[in-house]
């Protein structure tokens, strides 16, 4: 494990010889490319936290997103940190429990199965670094390969452990599904954990999220005062 950095820079390497040609220019465009690659899964994730999941919890419940995100910050905290949805998960169904008044039965059913096949960060992402891997190689997808992109990186975050670093182990089904070369995962290496620090963020809230909505659904929401979520 400690030689492993020195292996995945000599395979990012590699990769960079083989894609500048010995040209400095195209190194710096394949890292702007990157760099755009980031950019855009940290805005999908921004959208999935600060839009979908609202809309969801006003649609199916009465809960204030303010007061949901305070209640659930320290179990997002503690994914950010751990990159691990079944790490969190005792803090994730403490915080639901306790500050968002979902019932001990719903959260001891929906959070341990939320964390591990409802992964939506982890299938924002394989989607997205699947059709920037396309990209670097030149590869044109037309729209039935991108329609198989989705549904497969949405079963392949299904089937993906809830630990760090496994997202970007599915991605290789993922690219295969294409007939894609599974060595483009190199690419993404440089900016994975940063990446998976934040998609794990988007899972455990989305976890926290659908066990709101259940307890709600099964009138087993209470309130839940301010001074507590702030606690």
């Amino acid at each position: 494990m400690m030689t492993a950095p020195y292996g995945v820079f000599a395979l990012l390497a590699s990769l960079m010889v083989d894609f500048s040609d010995g040209d400095l220019n195209n190194v710096i465009e394949l890292f702007s490319a990157l760099g755009l690659y980031s950019l855009a899964v940290v805005t999908g994730l921004l959208i999935m936290i600060l839009v979908v999941y609202p809309i969801i919890l006003r649609l199916f419940t009465k809960m204030k997103y303010l007061d949901f995100f305070k209640g659930i910050m320290p179990a997002q905290m503690l994914a950010f940190s751990t990159s691990s949805s079944a790490a969190t998960l005792p803090v994730t169904m403490e915080r639901c429990e306790d500050h968002l008044g979902v019932s001990e039965e719903v959260s001891s059913f929906v959070l341990p199965l939320g964390a591990t096949i409802n992964m939506d960060g982890t299938s924002l992402y394989q989607a997205v670094a699947a059709v920037f891997i396309a990209q670097a190689f030149g590869i044109d997808l037309d729209l039935t390969q991108q329609l198989t992109i989705v549904l497969t990186a949405t079963l392949a975050s299904i089937g993906a452990a809830a630990v760090p670093g496994a997202g970007l182990v599915m991605l290789v089904i993922v690219l295969g599904a294409v007939g894609m070369d599974p060595e483009g995962v190199a690419l993404i290496f440089a900016v994975d954990r940063i990446l998976d620090m934040l998609r794990t963020v988007v899972n455990v809230t989305g976890d926290a999220t659908v066990a709101t909505v259940i307890a709600s659904s099964e009138g087993q929401l209470r309130a839940v005062n301010n001074d507590e979520l702030m606690s």
